[in-house]
């Protein structure tokens, strides 16, 4: 039996009226000084356990049970459940980026990845390089920048053991020209292992002609807003930094693709598509590439976890009729590939089209070739 609040704090239980021993009066203390607090005695916590009531033991996985419990009704109450149904499947699927001229992957090992950008040679902590180096420490010396810190998105610093550089470079992928940038959270402007999902999007693009509507949440610095643009989309970026809004526009300057219609925005993205919702404004392609964790310009909290389901389910909505596809990324969570493909595939059942989830690796250029895994990823298609 389960014991009340009382109970378990070792209460005497209450009975009828005129059952039990009357409570012993306490002793009038007023005015009387209370001395010194005595000290709590040591208490050996396996003991304790041992001579515990059950339900003091158990009260904590208890009480993670309650909360999970009231976690997954949460997401319950803003995600329906859709009817219809389930697309297609496919998964695991690997998609592999091998990188093109302006980017390569030259190593990994112990920690650390060494990369190429352009003209740059970059040097980055990598956790999941778990193996030795396949290249000589000579080519890793060749290093332009070098960032020092841990393999997380903690804040660290660059190191330049050549000639100094600045804060930007220019690069160039997929045929557009962009800035790479040294940030103090280990990051360049750009992730690479997204050329998988740019190239497809253009192909796409190109294919259905016209103009596509194209919406790029959490879009960052802009390469895939430009990538789509320059293929033919109209396109809405979406970002929460201003900082990051800024440098798209430099990109966009760069990349000689004024004219080309795009929307730079910089507001929450769950406020923006619940807006785009009540508007009935409807897209072809929506990439999606949230944070695990992130803030908006009004403070504004996202928790992956928290808000992707309420966020797909919108992002399904905004789709058209005879949309292209939707593409979610994820990066740096404890989850399975199979966590973010049955959440989409249960968010388009009765869509029709194809759901395919797995990993983006980039493969090294060494004779290594070995792979490096970067990020989840689930993509629908019509």
């Amino acid at each position: 039996m389960v014991k009340s609040k009382n109970q378990a704090r070792g209460a005497r239980p209450q009975g009828k009226p005129g059952q039990g021993k009357p409570a012993p009066k306490k002793p009038d203390i007023r005015g009387a000084h209370p001395g010194p607090r005595p000290r709590p005695a040591k208490i050996d916590e396996a003991a304790r356990q041992a001579s515990a009531p059950v339900d003091l033991i158990e009260r904590a996985p208890r009480k993670r049970e309650e909360k999970w419990e009231k976690a997954s009704n949460s997401i319950q109450t803003f995600m329906p459940a859709r009817s219809g149904d389930r697309p297609r499947q496919a998964a695991p699927v690997i998609l592999d980026t091998s990188g093109e001229e302006g980017y390569r992957l030259l190593d990994t090992g112990a920690g650390l990845k060494l990369e190429q950008y352009g003209d740059i040679r970059v040097v980055r902590p990598e956790a999941q390089a778990l193996w030795p180096k396949a290249l000589s420490d000579t080519e890793w010396e060749k290093a332009d920048a070098i960032f020092t810190g841990d393999a997380d998105d903690d804040a660290g610093r660059w190191r330049f053991p050549g000639r100094a550089l600045g804060e930007t470079w220019p690069l160039r992928l997929l045929d557009v020209d962009f800035y790479g940038r040294f940030t103090a959270y280990r990051h360049v402007g750009v992730f690479p292992e997204q050329l998988v999902h740019w190239s497809w999007a253009a192909e796409q693009i190109r294919k259905r002609g016209g103009q596509p509507k194209v919406l790029n949440l959490f879009g960052y610095t802009g390469v895939a807003s430009l990538v789509t643009a320059s293929a033919g989309a109209e396109v809405t970026h979406v970002d929460a930094s201003k900082k990051a809004i800024g440098w798209g526009r430099e990109n966009q300057a760069l990349a000689r693709l004024e004219d080309r219609p795009i929307r730079w925005i910089c507001d929450d993205a769950m406020k923006f598509i619940e807006r785009e919702q009540r508007r009935g404004n409807r897209y072809d392609i929506i990439l999606a590439d949230p944070p695990r964790f992130g803030r908006g310009p009004e403070g504004e909290i996202w928790q992956l976890f928290d808000h992707l389901p309420k966020m797909l389910d919108i992002c399904r909505d905004l789709l058209s009729d005879d949309a292209i596809g939707l593409v979610l990324t994820a990066y740096s969570i404890r989850a399975s590939f199979y966590s973010i493909h049955e959440l989409m595939m249960e968010t388009m059942r009765g869509k029709g089209g194809l759901v395919e989830s797995g990993e983006l690796i980039i493969r090294e250029t060494s004779e290594a070739r070995r792979a490096l895994s970067t990020s989840l990823f689930s993509r629908w298609t019509q």
